[in-house]
C-alpha cells in the first residue's frame, strides 16, 4: 500500500490535483495500512474487503485525538465526524484509483457506506461585530489601512484566504472592479467587487503599498518589509483584530468572513447559482447550506414580504361585520372545518 501511494502521488500530480489535497489522501491512506498492520491483517491492497473497512471505522469511532502522536499528548475527546468522514473518502480516492489502474479488481469501498459528516451551523458575523471589528483598525498607518481594505476584500467577494494571499497586482481591475482568482485546484475565476471595497482597495495600492522587497514581487497584499502577505499572518491579524474588538461567540477568522460573505449576498437577494460561481463552488452543496442558513431570516423577510399584508384585503371593524367581509368569510370558514364530515 505504501510503496503504490508514489504511484498515486505522480498520477495525482500529472492531473493538477493539489499538494494539500494529495498530502490529506497519503496519509489517510497512511492509517489504515498501520490498522491492518496492528491487526495482522493483509495490507495488500488486493486483499483488503469490505470488513477490514468496517472495522477501520469502528477503530476511528473509538480512537483518542493525538492518540500515539510524537509531540502531542493524547486528549479524551475522539476524533470529529468530519475527521472521520475525511479520512474514509481520501482512503476512497485511493482505491478508487487503483481500479482505474487494473492494480484491484474491485473497490472495497463499493459496498461500505460511509458515515456523513455532522451537519453543523455555519457560524457568520453579525452586522455589529462587522463595525465593532472594522471599527479597531487604525487606518491612519499603511499597516492598518492594508488591513482595513483586505478585511473588506474578504467581507465582500468570499474569497479564501489563499486566494487572497495569492492575489496578484495582474489579476486586479480596479476599472472593472474584477478581479482574476486562483482557486482550487488551479482553476481560474473572475470575482466581481463592489464600490466600496474596489475605492478601497485603489488607496491600498495607490497610497499605502510599499516598494517590493524583490523587482518580481508583484503580490496585492504586502508586508511592511515588501514580502507577500502570507496566509497564516492574515489569520493572524484577524484573530487580533478580533481579540482587540472583543468579539465572542463566533471564530474571528478569514473563513468566517467568506461564510458571512455567502449568508449575506443570499439575504440581500442574490442568486444560488451567482454565489456558487463566486465561491468558487464545483457543486451547489455547500451552496446549499448558505442557502439554509439565509432561511434563518424567514421570519423578518415575511414581515415585509407577507403575501396577505400586501394585499389590499380592507380593514375588520370586529364583531358585527357585514356579509362578505374577510372576518365573516373567517367564521365561515372556521365553521365549515368544525362541522362533521369536513
Amino acid at each position: 500500500m505504501g510503496r503504490l501511494l508514489s504511484g498515486y502521488i505522480l498520477c495525482a500530480t500529472s492531473e493538477g490535483k493539489s499538494q494539500k489535497s494529495i498530502a490529506i489522501v497519503a496519509s489517510s491512506v497512511g492509517y489504515l495500512e498501520e490498522f491492518l498492520i496492528k491487526r495482522q491483517a493483509d495490507a495488500d491492497v488486493t486483499e483488503v474487503t469490505p470488513l477490514d473497512i468496517r472495522a477501520f471505522i469502528l477503530y476511528l469511532r473509538e480512537k483518542r485525538r493525538f492518540d500515539n502522536h510524537p509531540l502531542n499528548p493524547a486528549q479524551e475527546r475522539g476524533l470529529s465526524g468530519h475527521t472521520i468522514n475525511t479520512y474514509l473518502r481520501s482512503i476512497r480516492i485511493f482505491f478508487s484509483w487503483l481500479l482505474a489502474e487494473g492494480i484491484t479488481n474491485e473497490n472495497p469501498f463499493d459496498r461500505v457506506k460511509i458515515p456523513r459528516a455532522p451537519r453543523k451551523v455555519v457560524p457568520t458575523f453579525t452586522e455589529s461585530q462587522i463595525g465593532t471589528l472594522l471599527g479597531a483598525i487604525d487606518t491612519t498607518s499603511p499597516e492598518g489601512y492594508r488591513n482595513y481594505a483586505l478585511i473588506l476584500m474578504l467581507l465582500d467577494t468570499g474569497l479564501r484566504v489563499s486566494e487572497l494571499a495569492g492575489l496578484r497586482l495582474p489579476d486586479v481591475s480596479v476599472a472593472d472592479g474584477m478581479l482574476k482568482v486562483l482557486g482550487k485546484g488551479n482553476k481560474e475565476r473572475v470575482v466581481p467587487m463592489g464600490r466600496q471595497v474596489t475605492h478601497h482597495l485603489w488607496r491600498y495600492i495607490s497610497l499605502c503599498r510599499p516598494e517590493p522587497a524583490m523587482p518580481h514581487i508583484d503580490h496585492v497584499f504586502l508586508t511592511r518589509d515588501g514580502r507577500p502577505l502570507s496566509k497564516d499572518r492574515v489569520e493572524k491579524v484577524m484573530h487580533r483584530y478580533g481579540c482587540k474588538a472583543g468579539i465572542a461567540g463566533v471564530r474571528s477568522s478569514p473563513h468566517t468572513l467568506r461564510h458571512t460573505a455567502a449568508v449575506s449576498f443570499l439575504r440581500n437577494g442574490g442568486d444560488v447559482f451567482s454565489l456558487q460561481r463566486m465561491l468558487g463552488h464545483t457543486t451547489l452543496e455547500m451552496t446549499r447550506r448558505y442557502c439554509e442558513l439565509a432561511d434563518v431570516d424567514v421570519k423578518r423577510a415575511h414581515m415585509t414580504a407577507s403575501p396577505v399584508d400586501n394585499m389590499e384585503l380592507g380593514r375588520t371593524r370586529g364583531p358585527g361585520k357585514k356579509p362578505g367581509s374577510l372576518s365573516s368569510s373567517l367564521e365561515s370558514t372556521r365553521g365549515q372545518l368544525s362541522s362533521p364530515g369536513s
